[in-house]
C-alpha cells in the first residue's frame, strides 16, 4: 500500500528525501497515477509518464549516487486540489562542499482520492547565480503560502 500524503509539503519533503537516499522506488511513489506527469531536469529535457521518469531518475542514481538538495526561497500557492511550489535548489554531489546551482525548481501538486501526489517537476538554472543566498528587498518568508481562487 502507497503513502497517503497529507499536504503538498509532505510530498515534497519525501520528494527530495529519496533523492537523497537514492531511492527510486520512493521517488515513483510520490508522483500521481497518471500517464501524463512531467519532469523537466536543469538540462532541459523533457519526460513525459512514469517510465520515462523512472529511467532519467534510474539513470542519475546510477551515476549520482549521493545528492542532496537543500531548498530555500519557498512561494507556495495552495488551494484543495492543487498546488504550486516555487522553490530555490542548492545540490550538493557526494562529499563535496561546493554546491551547484542554484536551480529554480516549480513543483506542482494535486489532491486525489490518495491523498497528495507531485503531478509536474520543473528544475532549470537559475540565471542570477547569487539568488540563492541573498535576500531581496520585501522577500516574503521562505515557507510563506498563498491560496489560489
Amino acid at each position: 500500500m502507497s503513502t497517503v500524503f497529507a499536504s503538498p509539503q509532505e510530498v515534497e519533503a519525501a520528494f527530495y528525501d529519496a533523492i537523497a537516499r537514492a531511492d527510486l522506488l520512493a521517488l515513483m511513489s510520490v508522483w500521481a497515477d497518471d500517464e501524463e506527469i512531467v519532469c523537466i531536469h536543469p538540462t532541459g529535457q523533457r519526460l513525459n509518464g512514469p517510465a520515462a521518469i523512472r529511467d532519467s531518475w534510474r539513470s542519475i542514481f546510477a551515476n549520482n549516487p549521493r545528492l542532496k538538495v537543500r531548498l530555500s526561497r519557498v512561494v507556495r500557492w495552495n488551494s484543495m486540489l492543487l498546488a504550486v511550489h516555487n522553490v530555490v535548489e542548492t545540490l550538493y554531489i557526494g562529499d563535496e562542499e561546493k554546491a551547484h546551482g542554484p536551480m529554480l525548481a516549480t513543483n506542482v501538486f494535486q489532491r486525489g482520492s490518495n491523498g497528495w501526489r507531485l503531478l509536474a517537476h520543473h528544475s532549470s538554472t537559475a540565471a542570477d547565480r547569487a539568488l540563492a543566498d541573498k535576500r531581496a528587498a520585501g522577500e516574503r518568508d521562505e515557507n510563506s503560502s498563498r491560496t489560489l481562487h
